[in-house]
């Protein structure tokens, strides 16, 4: 049971009609939950994230059109607030680890959605990353062949650093995270020399893997 005092929004993102029926009818059997709209494409759930402001979006990775990596980076870059779960069939780390560099908040395999996604929502909205016994299997097999070596640690950073930092690894461009945040591109452009030298970070790509490693949003 879903350990909410407020009702949380859903917006279902999949383009599997039935597979969408059946989450329906799990999520509705709790009384704080509630499932506000369905997409069944990258591009509808842009625009119904937007319509309908969701508290969390279902999201899966194979999608017809736009792919669930750039829909939710677009969605995140746009509304920070709005959090998503993937629930995909994908468990290899190249996808894990672009869905958490976009913003993800959670990825879940299909094949457990039935035991784990009401876990999933309630510790998402608290505000952590759920990665399920799949996901976590891949970072730590990632953390085993891969192994990092003089790793910064985030505190280093300052909140806007961070704020930063999480956009700029999500594909927000210096525009856009500027608008986001309420300051000049030359300012963002500024933080980013920051956060490089701090981290010791030479490249947007390693920023990314810096963000899914260390778990920011």
């Amino acid at each position: 049971m879903i350990n909410q005092t407020k009702q949380i929004r859903i917006l279902l993102v999949d383009d599997h009609t039935l597979l969408r029926q059946a989450l329906c009818t799990l999520l509705e059997r709790e009384e704080n939950l509630s499932v506000e709209g369905e997409a069944g494409s990258g591009e509808a759930a842009i625009v119904l994230a937007e319509k309908l402001q969701p508290d969390i979006i279902l999201m899966d990775i194979t999608l017809p059109d736009m792919d669930g990596l750039e829909a939710t980076r677009q969605i995140r870059c746009k509304h920070g607030n709005i959090k998503v779960i993937a629930l995909t069939m994908h468990v290899e780390e190249e996808y894990l680890l672009k869905f958490l560099a976009a913003g993800g908040s959670g990825y879940l395999h299909k094949s457990t959605a039935d035991l784990e996604l009401l876990r999933a929502i309630e510790r998402v909205m608290a505000g952590e990353i759920y990665l399920g016994p799949t996901g976590v299997q891949v970072l730590a097999n990632r953390q085993y062949v891969h192994p990092v070596e003089g790793d910064v640690d985030p505190d280093v950073l300052s909140r806007r650093e961070r704020q930063v930092l999480v956009l700029v690894a999500g594909g927000c461009t210096s525009a856009e995270i500027a608008k986001r945040l309420f300051l000049s591109p030359s300012t963002v452009d500024t933080y980013r020399n920051r956060i490089a030298l701090k981290l010791n970070l030479e490249s947007r790509s390693q920023m990314v893997e810096y963000v899914a490693r260390h778990h920011l949003e």
